[in-house]
């Protein structure tokens, strides 16, 4: 059976299946609402029911006490619908309302996407969640104190696992470990989440994504995020590489064009070969070229930092105002800009 579930202020709603609880429901349509633990100790998901009636499952009285429940009061991770329900929760809207943490993980699984590119699923103590808006990054801790950026390409949705796209660099200390020393099980540090890289939800402005490399992780995340919720805003998604092989996750691309109208892709090989047959040459002519007045859009920008310095350049000097350009730049070997 599903209910439908509304959220106030905000006034978002959503289907809600009977087994699902109220969290779940909200993260998996794309709406960030506070959690922590996930298992009813924290209290940190805590609102108020305002119309309807749920089970409040197994909420610790610490968390949840009698009186609060007579108020009115629940805890979302554990709560499920017995009806359509409407709540009171505030929505996480920016990165300053999301607590930064220091977290070991495990690497559960590695899978080689591309020649040079390789997923990392890092999965977290069961005991903590690590709440994020989609785009955002997180530190890896090395022992010599250095520090190394990976953007998040899970939604918060999809949070059993982290996921990285870790690009093999020459020299690189920590991807040369990665590619040649890392194994299943091993453990690392992190420190996140991190940056002000996500998509801004008050805005109903068309989107321009543009990625070069794993510059793709983040947008893949916010893409997830996007569709869940149901948003239908044009979006032109414009990704570069040097060469075709280095293209990834490509029959997920193709799915999400069945599935959504409103998105667009557009793939840019820079050193293509004869079995090639899209657009060649550099990914910022071809912006350019298709969207010569980009005033009207929002815009996300990720990848090499000299691509991302040069198109908001260019973007800004076509009429696009700096207020809607949000880039978040690869830098090798030192903590990431956004």
């Amino acid at each position: 059976m599903t209910y439908r579930l509304r959220i106030e202020p905000s006034g978002h709603e959503m289907d809600c299946d009977a087994d699902e609880t109220i969290l779940e429901a909200a993260l998996r349509h794309g709406f960030n609402i506070p959690f922590s633990c996930r298992n009813g100790a924290c209290g940190a998901c805590k609102g108020r029911i305002l119309e309807g009636r749920v089970d409040y499952g197994d909420a610790e009285e610490k968390a949840l006490s009698a009186g609060e429940k007579e108020a009115g009061m629940a805890l979302f991770c554990q709560a499920m619908p017995l009806s359509d329900v409407v709540i009171e929760v505030r929505e996480i809207g920016a990165a300053k309302d999301i607590q930064i943490k220091t977290l070991p993980a495990r690497v559960a699984r590695m899978v080689d996407l591309a020649p040079d590119v390789r997923a990392l699923f890092l999965k977290i103590p069961a005991s903590e969640r690590l709440q994020f808006l989609p785009g955002q990054y997180i530190d890896i801790l090395l022992k010599d104190g250095g520090r190394r950026g990976f953007s998040l390409a899970n939604s918060p949705a999809n949070d059993e696992f982290l996921e990285l796209h870790i690009k093999r660099v020459a020299g690189g200390q920590f991807t040369t470990h990665v590619f040649a020393q890392m194994k299943e099980k091993d453990i690392l540090r992190f420190e996140g989440p991190l940056g002000t890289f996500f998509v801004r939800q008050d805005s109903r402005r068309p989107l321009l994504m543009v990625a070069t490399g794993t510059g793709f992780a983040p947008i893949k995340g916010m893409l997830e995020a996007l569709f869940a919720q149901g948003d239908d805003r044009p979006i032109h998604f414009y990704w570069g590489v040097r060469h075709a092989e280095d293209f990834y996750y490509q029959d997920l691309l193709m799915e999400w064009q069945r599935q959504h109208p409103h998105f667009r892709l557009i793939q840019v090989v820079s050193r293509p070969d004869a079995a090639w047959s899209g657009r060649s040459g550099y990914v910022i002519p071809q912006v350019l070229a298709d969207i010569p007045d980009p005033g009207a859009f929002d815009v996300y920008i990720c990848g090499h930092p000299d691509m991302v310095m040069d198109l908001s350049r260019a973007l800004q000097d076509a009429g696009l105002n700096a207020e809607h350009i949000f880039a978040d730049a690869f830098v090798f070997a030192k903590a990431k800009s956004t």
